[in-house]
Parts: structure tokens; sequence; C-alpha cells
């Protein structure tokens, strides 16, 4: 089974945009580590939200 291209596309913009960081430093990550990723930027947003 193939990620699917959107939810590939969802994650790397997400990383893109919160930690700056290029697409392609992004998509050598492999999915587990991408993913990982994208759940501390959710902690991150969750915890500054809550504290505004």
């Amino acid at each position: 089974m193939t990620y699917a291209a959107d939810r590939l596309h969802e994650e790397v913009a997400y990383i893109a945009y919160h930690f700056h960081w290029a697409r392609d430093e992004i998509l050598d990550l492999d999915h587990l580590e991408r993913r990982r990723w994208v759940r501390e930027i959710a902690h991150i947003n969750t915890r500054v939200n809550e504290s505004r």
C-alpha cells in the first residue's frame, strides 16, 4: 500500500509552514518520523492556543 499523495502533501506543507524546513528535507524523513513531527507541532500549537 502506498501513502496517499494528498496526505503526504498536507504533512509536508504543515511541517514546512511551522518549521520552515525545505520540501526535500521533509520528504527525506521516513513516514513514522514525519508523522511524529506533525504530532509534535500539533502539541505545540495546542499549548500556545491554550495559553492565549
